[in-house]
Order: structure tokens, then sequence, then C-alpha cells
């Protein structure tokens, strides 16, 4: 959230200027427009007037230079000269239009509704009626304000994207560096109790509590270690798929409610996988504790391990109340949460370590009102 108010009167004072660049633009361009459909409309009646002389002239009658001048010119403009006899002339048009009777009923309704038609006449004598439409540079004007606003709004959309593509990688370096700032903070305390741990085993003290706070001094160095790892790429190592899930597994049964039935199934002993072993643990306890919360506390969770090909599948399978089939893709985005209480970080960090760490896959590979069924998918190391 931004707090800056100078940053947002400068944002404000922005989107006023573009408001009124553009809608300068839009007046500017109608205001053209405009001047030159004036333009044609008077040249059109210049060109009436001469058909009015064509028309009082006798055959013998010479026209004069300007009035022919005026018949040359007009090469543009598309119309219908429509006789008082009845009888039709096309100009700047294909003459087989005259032959299709509808179709240039059609033509002359729509050139009068772009352009009043002109009346023709002499004395008060109606000799002709001539109708017109928009020249082809008068009807390419015509939408150039549209093409204008697309261009403006393509403009327009690609800085908002580059402006929330720059900002998300801003956050993303203030959560990386505030991770990393995170675990060097616990380092300090954490080499305090490694100290005082080791004076307590001097003590006459039951050696059951000191092994309790060694597991918990361990759990604390691991969580160190993933926040130090964010924002950097982890190194890979050839590890045992079926143990790792089995140590993450063991850790999470051992420290959840008496409530929740944990069962864990391989279908293989071993298999080779280059992975980041506190990461790779991390993405399991995420998706197991997202298992729980969907059961609110209550059900079964399972692990299964599957071959197949070059590839191993982990499913994390729960009895939850099950995802909508159109959030499947969306709650792997960051801020994606379910819950009252979340920042929706989670699967998003299993993403990430999967995907983009781990170059393998997660996905829900199924859900329902029974539960859901999480899947990793990594490629084999064989």
């Amino acid at each position: 959230m931004n707090f800056n108010p100078k940053k947002k009167t400068s944002n404000f004072i922005l989107l006023i200027a573009g408001f009124a660049i553009v809608s300068l633009i839009l007046w500017n361009t109608n205001s053209f427009f405009r001047k030159f459909k004036e333009e044609e409309r008077y040249k059109m009646e210049i060109w009436a007037t001469a058909q009015s002389e064509l028309l009082q002239s006798s055959a013998t009658t010479e026209l004069g230079n300007l009035t022919l001048k005026v018949f040359q010119s007009n090469t543009s403009t598309p119309m219908i000269l429509v006789n008082k006899d009845g009888s039709i002339r096309v100009n700047n048009m294909p003459q087989e239009i005259l032959q299709e009777k509808g179709e240039i009923e059609k033509i002359m309704k729509k050139f009068a509704s772009e352009n009043k038609p002109i009346i023709i006449e002499d004395n008060q004598e109606q000799l002709a009626t001539l109708y017109y439409g928009n020249s082809e540079v008068l009807n390419k004007l015509k939408y150039y304000p549209i093409a204008l606003l697309l261009i403006i709004l393509l403009f327009g959309t690609v800085i908002y994207f580059l402006f929330k593509t720059n900002k998300a990688s801003e956050q993303n370096k203030l959560w990386a560096g505030m991770a990393k700032e995170t675990a060097h903070q616990i380092g300090t305390p954490l080499s305090s109790l490694l100290g005082w741990n080791e004076m307590l085993k001097t003590e006459n003290i039951n050696p059951d509590i000191t092994i309790e706070i060694e597991k918990d001094i361990s759990r604390l160095q691991t969580i160190t270690e993933r926040f130090s790892k964010i924002g950097s790429l982890p190194k890979l190592e050839e590890h045992d798929i079926v143990e790792e899930t089995q140590k993450a597994y063991d850790y999470l049964r051992l420290r959840s409610s008496k409530l929740i039935q944990f069962s864990f199934d391989s279908k293989i002993k071993k298999m080779p996988v280059l992975l980041n072993q506190s990461l790779y643990n991390w993405t399991i306890e995420n998706l197991v504790k997202n298992g729980i919360d969907a059961m609110k506390g209550k059900g079964s969770i399972s692990i299964e391990i599957v071959p197949e090909g070059n590839h191993v599948n982990i499913l994390v399978s729960d009895t939850g109340h099950g995802i909508p089939k159109n959030d499947f893709h969306t709650i792997f985005n960051p801020g994606f949460t379910s819950k009252k209480r979340g920042w929706g970080l989670g699967l998003s960090l299993v993403k990430r370590i999967v995907e983009e760490y781990h170059k393998g896959r997660v996905k829900v590979l199924s859900s329902s009102k029974e539960g859901t069924i999480m899947q990793i998918s990594l490629k084999t190391n064989t």
C-alpha cells in the first residue's frame, strides 16, 4: 500500500494531463473532420451549379472552361445524379450499379444519411437532385479517432504492464531482502540457544529435555536456511525422494493433532532425484498443513509416491472440503487464500520451489467435497 501523498498527487496530475491530451487530440480531429466535410460540401455545391448550367444549355452551346474544369476536377467523391425525368447518372462509381435498381436505392439512402442531398434548380424549377457520399479521404479521416484511441489504449496497456511488472519485481526483492534479514536475525539467538543447551547437558537434569531442545534448535536452523535461500538459486544435490519425503512426513505426523490420521505409501523403495532438502521438505510441509487447515484439524492425510516413466509423482491427499474447479490455478497466485487469516503465500512458495528451482510441476490432481489430491511431479536422476 502506498502512503506517499506526493506520489499520489503526481499520479493524479499525470492522469488528468493524459486525459486532457487525449481530449484535445479528439476535439482537434473532430474539428478538422467537420471543416473538411464543409469544404467538400462547398465543392459539391459548385459542381451542382456547373451541372445546372449543363442542364440548361442546348446541344449547340459550348460550356465554359471553368465549368469543364469543375467537372474534370472532381474524381474522388462518389455521386448519384437523379434528373427530373427519373434518369440516373453515377460519377466516380462503377457503372454496373445502374443495372441493380435495389442496390442504387440503398446507396442513395446511405448518401442521404451522410450528406444532405443538393437540389439543382433554375428559377424555382427543380432540374435534378444530387446525392453524394463521403470521399475516400473523408472516410479514412472518420475512423482516425478510433485508430488513435486504440493506439493510445495499446500504449497505455503496455505502460501499465511494464509498471506492474516492475512493481512486482520490487516487491519480490523486498520480500527476499526481508526473508534474508529474518534469517540473519534468527542466527544470533540461535547460536546462544546452542550454547545454553550445552550448559544444560552438564547439569544434572533429564537428558530427554536437552534432546527435545536440540530437535527444536535443529528445526530453527532448518527454517533459517529456508529463509536465507529465498531470492537466490539453491544448490540441488542427488537425494532419495522416498527418504526425504518420509522425513517430512514423520516430522509432521509426530507434531500434529491426534485427530489427524496419517498414512504413507511408496510404490518404490528408492528413487534418486536432484533436490534441495530444505526447500523440498518445506514444500511437503506446506501441502500437508494446507490439507490439515482444509479439514479443520480433523481427518486423514496420506502421502503416496508413484513412479511414472522418467518422473516420480508425490501425491498429498486430504479429506477436506475441496477446492472449486475454477480456483485450481489461482490458488497458486501470491496473496490468494480462502482463510480468514493468512497471507496466501504457502502455495505460491510451493509452486516457485517445485517449478522454478526443481524444474518440476505442481497441480491440483483432483478435488471434490470428499477431499483434494495435490500432485508434485519431479524428474528422476536415473
